[in-house]
């Protein structure tokens, strides 16, 4: 979730964050990889860019955990929330969140989200994805 830069005063911890829309060209090993980048752990794929993410319960995710959809909805259509190796649908308070904001959003598990996700950016689509990474 960050990245180490040494400096004049010792290591400069920053959030992970790729300023670009990119396809995932894989998944697994409890991280993702795109844009000749790997990251290891969670992620968002906003239109603002590719952020590493650690919802507080992945089994359970919250709107607080998606604070960065929420600010970025008027450029979303659509959020895939990857759920880890199996579907686990969220709750009918996040779903009312996000749908007051004018984002539908689809649980599958992580595979599915990141195939699907692939395929809405190549369509150009307003697409944004939150991916729990899976082993």
């Amino acid at each position: 979730m960050a990245v180490g830069k040494r400096g004049e005063h010792g290591i400069v911890i920053r959030a992970a964050h790729f300023p670009g829309r990119a396809p995932i060209d894989a998944y697994g090993n409890g991280g993702f990889r795109f844009a000749d980048m790997s990251h290891k752990g969670s992620i968002l794929c906003l239109p603002s860019g590719i952020y590493g993410w650690e919802p507080a319960n992945p089994a359970a995710v919250a709107a607080e955990d998606l604070s960065r959809v929420l600010s970025e909805a008027g450029e979303i259509e659509l959020l895939l929330i990857g759920t880890g190796t199996i579907l686990r649908p969220p709750s009918a308070v996040l779903r009312g969140t996000l749908k007051q904001a004018g984002v539908t959003v689809e649980p599958m598990a992580t595979g599915p989200a990141v195939r699907t996700f692939n395929v809405l950016l190549a369509e150009d689509r307003a697409v944004a994805a939150a991916l729990i990474a899976v082993d």
